[in-house]
């Protein structure tokens, strides 16, 4: 209720929720305006043909939209694999890891390259698609198949994409919460009525039975619970801060700690994992060599060798993500600096080792419970025979997204009651001495 009180309270917060639907209002209104040249009808026939392979999965990143074959088929996963590609080649490239350094200005040219490869990516994966849809001809889905359809669906879809890039930009800089990650978050969330409405309809017919539908709510609201309570978990690094004597005033001698989250890479992982695991199929659906389509096959969702790959990318980009927002040399230096340590540990460089050590375990721990997460839920429901797709990391992400949204939202609440105080307080000071 305190909560709900401070948003009517807070006009900025209200624009900035406000906004953020509304932008999410868009979104899913172009989900719903389809490609030129495409038969609905048709394709809502063949769609239902391809259930449980990739084209599946891409629909669920892009929230429908591949269904209905909409502007926004491709979704924002093509932006999100171009930032996966700089991220890896900040580390690699000099001159890419100089631009970094460079502050602001640094980082808006790395911005300008990500784009420029998401462009490229949407041209090669709307051409497949493209190329996918028009050789599909049972039933037939393009209405006047050709060069011409192809070259406009491909271009269309890549405005699509770029649009949404534009809209999640606007929620990360006016808005609340990660822009991409709100959009994913949104499509996936929109999916939800329908997954419901499904399982009931399932359940009526007899083809799932009231016992797996009880077992697979048990296992969803069990995921729900286990990401609440990991996500909130840290581990508190002691720190204690000498005290120094300037002038006639003594300063430190406090106690604190740093708290270092269990997963401190959220939501990227499985996000960027999904992303480049889609890349080889988006490759088969345009080539018809066996080899290649064999390789594909092999990468299909649900398949032994998928849930390896997929895991061993988690773990990598936990890591990788984790050695990217977290600078333990940084955050040794800045000990330093301002007097503090680490109780038993010298400061400099036997601090950096320790925090290290310390990071490494607790990433571990992290990528492994992604890992359950992601992949037990729907190794569980193939083992049940589910006739529908529950997947964890449709469940990560919804709460994750969640957790990190309210979290921002909680902050600036308490940034603003602040600065409230303390602007209340300047004005008394100002009174008593008047």
């Amino acid at each position: 209720m305190a909560g709900a009180q401070g948003l009517v309270k807070i006009p900025e917060l209200r624009k900035k929720i406000l906004f953020t639907l509304i932008v999410l209002a868009v979104y899913r209104i172009g989900v719903h305006i389809p490609t030129p040249g495409v038969d609905g009808a048709a394709l809502s026939e063949a769609f239902k043909n391809m259930q449980g392979t990739i084209f599946g999965w891409f629909n669920l990143f892009s929230g429908g939209a591949l269904e209905r074959f909409s502007i926004f088929a491709l979704g924002i996963m093509p932006y999100i694999s171009a930032s996966i590609i700089f991220q890896l080649l900040t580390v690699m490239v000099p001159h890419l890891s100089d631009l970094q350094k460079e502050g602001d200005q640094g980082r808006k040219k790395i911005t300008q390259y990500t784009r420029y490869a998401t462009v490229l990516l949407c041209f090669v994966q709307g051409w497949g698609i493209a190329s996918s849809l028009q050789a599909y001809s049972n039933p037939q889905v393009v209405m006047d198949p050709g060069f011409a359809f192809k070259l406009m669906t491909t271009i269309t879809l890549t405005g699509g994409t770029m649009f949404l890039v534009w809209l999640g930009e606007q929620i990360s800089e006016r808005g609340i919460g990660n822009g991409t990650s709100m959009i994913i978050f949104a499509g996936i969330a929109a999916g939800i009525p329908k997954g419901i409405g499904s399982a009931l309809s399932l359940i009526r017919s007899g083809e799932l039975s009231v016992g797996k539908a009880a077992l697979v709510l048990a296992l969803i609201l069990g995921t729900f619970f286990v990401i609440i309570f990991v996500e909130r978990a840290s581990r508190r690094i002691p720190v204690h801060y000498a005290k120094r004597v300037v002038g006639r005033k003594i300063y430190g001698g406090q106690n604190t700690h740093i708290p270092v989250k269990l997963n401190t890479s959220g939501v990227i992982p499985p996000i960027f994992a999904s992303s480049l695991l889609m890349f080889p199929a988006t490759i088969g659906t345009f080539v018809t060599a066996g080899a290649v389509q064999t390789v594909a096959g092999w990468l299909a969702p649900g398949g032994w060798l998928y849930e390896i790959l997929f895991v061993g990318l988690i773990f990598f980009f936990s890591y990788f993500y984790t050695a990217v927002v977290f600078k333990t040399e940084d955050v040794a230096e800045n000990l330093k600096k301002y007097g503090g340590f680490i109780p038993g540990i010298r400061p400099g460089e036997n601090t950096i080792r320790y925090i290290d050590y310390v990071l490494t375990r607790l990433t571990l721990g992290g990528a492994t419970y992604i890992s359950l997460i992601c992949v037990l839920p729907t190794l569980m429901s193939q083992t049940l025979k589910v006739p529908f797709y529950f997947g964890g990391t449709s469940v990560l992400i919804l709460v994750g997204v969640a957790l990190d949204t309210v979290a921002q939202i909680e902050t600036f609440m308490l940034s603003r009651n602040y600065e409230g105080f303390m602007k209340h307080a300047r004005v008394k000071g100002r009174a008593a001495y008047t």
